[in-house]
């Protein structure tokens, strides 16, 4: 069976109603970045980062898949499919996906500040100081701030090497280290860009495929095309 790489970024979860990482003036929801999603900004003020995340919690509670989502669903029913995320909502995991990466970690999670290896599945949506691991340590978001390393970036590069196609949906391509993922595919790869900037964004390979449109309209165009090509 091929095995299709599907990588994602804001653009299909802006869809479902999540708001994008972050504005041209470096705001997330009107909140500095730097406050809420550095590890100084958890230091200075853990308590302004724990409500951030609770009111994206809460709001990713509410949001449902796309037909861009639910799409990929299907294609797994034709190729072994992986997707990687660089998003932390639960959207694909809402859908029905079974093979998840989640690049920068996940918004339903939180981990213990003394050990790392110590995470929790968080019920509802909050997520409040005193709330502590097993060890006795305040928990924190299971989000990879900037500044933090990506634990999983070298499992994301073995799957794209061995990539038979590989889809990319809703990115820019500018958020490193995964726009940098696209380079390890094979060289005869196809890949298919899927954004609705896609003419304007540069993917430095051959056998590049863009489409000019939302991920809950070219996706499920893209895997009609896969599945009627498989054999």
């Amino acid at each position: 069976m091929k095995k299709i790489v599907v990588l994602t970024g804001a653009g299909i979860s802006a869809e479902s109603g999540i708001a994008t990482f972050r504005d041209a003036n470096g705001l997330w929801e009107g909140h500095d970045v730097m406050e809420v999603a550095t590890p100084e900004g958890w230091q200075a003020n853990p308590a302004l980062v724990l409500e951030f995340y609770n009111q994206r919690r809460k709001n990713g509670l509410e949001a449902q898949p796309n037909a861009g989502h639910l799409a990929l669903v299907e294609l797994e029913k034709h190729f072994e499919v992986e997707i990687i995320t660089q998003n932390v909502d639960n959207l694909h995991e809402k859908a029905g996906s079974s093979n998840i990466i989640h690049l920068h970690g996940e918004i339903f999670k939180s981990r213990s500040t003394i050990d790392s290896g110590l995470i929790y599945d968080i019920e509802g949506w909050e997520l409040n100081m005193e709330d502590t691991c097993e060890k006795g340590s305040q928990l924190r978001p299971h989000i990879v701030w900037f500044g933090e390393d990506v634990p999983m970036i070298e499992v994301a590069v073995e799957k794209i090497a061995d990539a038979d196609a590989v889809l990319i949906i809703g990115t820019s391509l500018a958020v490193y280290p995964a726009a940098g993922l696209v380079g390890y595919a094979p060289s005869d790869c196809p890949v298919y860009l899927i954004d609705p900037n896609a003419n304007d964004l540069t993917v430095i390979r051959d056998n590049v495929h863009k489409i000019a449109e939302k991920g809950s309209v070219g996706v499920p165009k893209v895997v009609e095309e896969l599945i009627s090509n498989k054999n």
